[in-house]
């Protein structure tokens, strides 16, 4: 029989992104499948989400925390929703195939806008209940709430998920199946913090709330449940399993991870060929390959064309495509871009955050008219656009878990210019004059957060551009490497083999 897996997460590419936990949701599952593995995912019923799944077959009932049959007080209550009880509706994503379980809950999935944030950009003011539900309903699948088809494993994704651990710990307890649970962090600094007058409406029981629990300087935190309360933890680097486990990017967190240090993994995301591929990328035509940039070039031009820039061959064409945050650097790009613009560079950027960073990169457009292209905002198709048609795609960041926008600059030749933290240094290999002789350069990686050290390392870009051969090998290096989906595949199942043996074993405990 094959290995059953419920993947519960809060958004997935086509349907709804926010980020790359979409892409991954949309890239993992399908390889695991790929593997023999049974997987289906559950996702909260946002209007976008619904709209691109087929449903099929009867739908279930997800009994609140007052249930007959479910130890008295755990779960959701029945006052944290504005209707009836919430139910699950099975389906499939028509793009994808994916089998689903969808959601429904009145009043917590069923409105317009960011599924995280009001129009003001707070946060949804019951964003506890939308989330404690997702983590219930996850736990009671996991425990046999679907008869026909119970989970060998829960693997739920960052903070939206986080209470299916501490949910299922209560159950097990209370004599109901173990399933192995599994917790993946896409990123620790978003961490689902509550204040503790949650605990009643989301009925968690003062068993979970203490220092080894759920709580978290007097709060309730959804990450820390399911660091505390999973089989295996995972996340998206080697590197970044390391660094989170330390104060600088523990997050406060730092000590529970210690303590579970054996059950931590670091596993690369992929890249999904289907999407991001420069020779099948009907967003980018004519197509290219390395060993054929033709088509790179034509991009390069169109690119130019779109942003206003002026259409110069020669020019390096630097990038951004990504949220204009502190997070990700990008407080540093201002003050680099007149030197970028007076050696010859242009920059184009495609992205929104902060306020300020997107003033400042607005006004470097004004001062560099034809230089600085801007685009504030997300768009899938210019994304791809801006990746396909750039030399150099950049990715300062204070922290990245894993980072993908580097791996589509890898997989397009346009070259990454990373700071050595998480996934960014375990998938780019700095153009240093050795690592070009050796034929493993794939970009430029510099170390402190520091304008001078940025600019440092668009010194190096430009130095390489200019010696024509030395640049081609590395762009050829880069866009021969690989980062798939398969390999995360493998190394997750072997992940849920640890968990599950784990489960067994302790299942009495």
């Amino acid at each position: 029989m094959s290995l059953r897996v419920l993947y519960a997460c809060s958004e997935v590419f086509p349907l709804l992104k926010t980020g790359g936990l979409a892409d991954v949701s949309a890239g993992l599952p399908p390889a695991l499948a790929a593997q023999g593995a049974d997987v289906r995912l559950l996702l909260p019923a946002f209007p976008s989400i619904v709209a691109g799944v087929v449903p099929e077959g009867p739908s279930l009932l997800v009994p609140s925390g007052d249930t007959v049959g479910l130890p008295h007080g755990l779960g959701p209550q029945p006052g944290t929703v504005n209707g009836p009880t919430p139910w699950l509706q099975r389906g499939y994503i028509e793009a994808s195939g994916l089998p689903v379980w969808l959601l429904h809950a009145p009043g917590l999935y069923d409105r317009p806008g960011n599924p995280y944030q009001d129009a003001s950009g707070k946060p949804w003011p019951d964003a506890a209940e939308q989330f404690a539900w997702l983590g219930w309903a996850a736990a009671l699948l996991g425990t046999g709430l679907d008869s026909g088809w119970v989970p060998d494993v829960v693997h739920g994704h960052d903070w939206h998920t986080g209470l299916a651990f501490a949910y299922l710990h209560r159950l097990v307890a209370a004599g109901h199946r173990r399933p192995a649970g599994v917790f993946t962090v896409h990123n620790l600094a978003y961490q689902g913090v509550f204040g503790p007058q949650v605990r009643e409406r989301l009925g968690l029981p003062d068993e979970l709330f203490h220092l080894h629990g759920l709580e978290f300087h007097g709060q309730v935190s959804f990450m820390k449940a399911g660091l505390q309360f999973a089989d295996a933890i995972t996340t998206v680097s080697p590197t970044y399993a390391r660094e989170i486990t330390g104060a600088e990017q523990g997050c406060g967190l730092d000590g529970v991870l210690r303590e579970r240090r054996d059950r931590l993994h670091g596993i690369l995301n992929g890249v999904d060929d289907a999407v991001w591929d420069p020779a099948n990328d009907a967003l980018v035509q004519p197509d290219f390959s390395a060993d054929d940039l033709r088509g790179k070039a034509a991009a390069k031009a169109r690119l130019q064309q779109r942003l206003g820039l002026q259409v110069l061959p020669d020019a390096l064409l630097f990038c951004v495509v990504s949220r204009l945050t502190e997070q990700k650097g990008l407080h540093l790009l201002p003050g680099v871009v007149d030197e970028l613009v007076r050696r010859g560079g242009q920059l184009a950027v495609l992205g929104a955050g902060d306020p300020l960073i997107e003033q400042a990169l607005q006004h470097a457009a004004q001062r560099h008219p034809g230089a600085v292209g801007l685009h504030i905002g997300y768009d899938e198709g210019l994304a791809h656009t801006v990746i396909a048609g750039s030399d150099v795609i950049l990715v300062p960041s204070r922290f990245e878990p894993c980072g993908l926008t580097q791996l589509y600059g890898l997989r397009y030749g346009t070259l990454p210019l990373v700071r050595a933290v998480g996934g960014l240094v375990d998938t780019v290999t700095d153009s240093s004059l050795e690592n070009i002789d050796d034929g493993r350069a794939s970009g430029f990686v510099f170390h402190e957060l520091t304008e001078d050290d940025l600019l440092a390392a668009l010194r190096r870009a430009f130095a390489l551009r200019r010696r024509e051969a030395d640049w081609r090998a590395v762009q050829r290096h880069a866009m021969s490497l690989r980062f798939d989906w398969a390999r995360a595949a493998t190394d997750t199942l072997k992940v849920y083999a640890l968990a599950r043996a784990d489960a067994t074993g302790t299942a009495s405990a």
